[in-house]
């Protein structure tokens, strides 16, 4: 599923236009971190609704990280927007999982696709600000099991996912940049785990960071 969005998301950038187009492809690293969050499972006798923390482990295996295709609309005239496909690969574990919980997480991650609107200043400047809002998916690797139960193991589309950032780009010249972001993403999650229960939640996420972009133009 991911795969098929990202694949669709690209067609659609590459199309966007035949005039002098300037693309960026990033690929970042970072830290990210998710408040607090109600927690409904319906599974049961052991259904519950409770708060949950969550420990992001960013550097844990595998880390955070994330990958953006931007396409800047300079040859429409409009060279302060752009549009972009986001995938970013968060990570939340229950910390500490309810009582009889030995598996709670979405760590395989918490992916995240999603198309944004971009706006920057100064894009001729080496040192460019920039802000953006997106709108797509939340597809978790759900991992779930409560004591002597079945075990829920896999990807699932789970419901739609809204994201906020902004960001500071610095270019070393017109191809090489390396830039610093904050994103704050929510993520409405609604899974179904083995045996016929489920779980619900709504995630926000934090992150924060840096990475690099090379830039080219292909009708140039």
């Amino acid at each position: 599923m991911v795969s098929k969005l990202l694949l669709a998301a690209a067609m659609l950038v590459a199309t966007a236009g035949s005039a002098s187009a300037e693309y960026t492809i990033s690929a970042y690293g970072g830290y990210n971190f998710t408040f607090d969050s109600n927690v409904d499972v319906d599974n049961g006798p052991s259904s519950y609704s409770k708060t949950i923390s969550w420990d992001g482990d960013s550097f844990g295996d595998p880390p955070y990280w994330g990958v953006r295709g931007t396409y800047w609309l300079s040859g429409w005239g409009k060279p302060n927007w752009g549009i972009a496909i986001d995938y970013s690969h968060a990570k939340v574990i229950a910390d500490p999982k309810p009582a009889g919980v030995t598996t709670f997480e979405f760590t395989d991650g918490l992916n995240l696709v999603t198309a944004n609107a971009l706006y920057r200043w100064n894009p001729d400047a080496a040192l460019t600000p920039y802000v953006g809002l997106g709108l797509g998916l939340s597809v978790p690797h759900v991992e779930y099991q409560e004591a002597g139960g079945p075990r829920t193991f896999e990807y699932q589309v789970a419901g739609p996912a809204v994201q906020a950032l902004a960001g500071v780009d610095y270019a070393f010249n017109q191809y090489f940049s390396v830039f610093g972001e904050y994103k704050l993403t929510y993520t409405h999650n609604d899974v179904d785990l083995s045996g016929g229960g489920s779980l619900e939640t709504d995630l926000f996420t934090n992150q924060i960071v840096g990475g690099v972009s090379v830039s080219f133009d292909l009708f140039k």
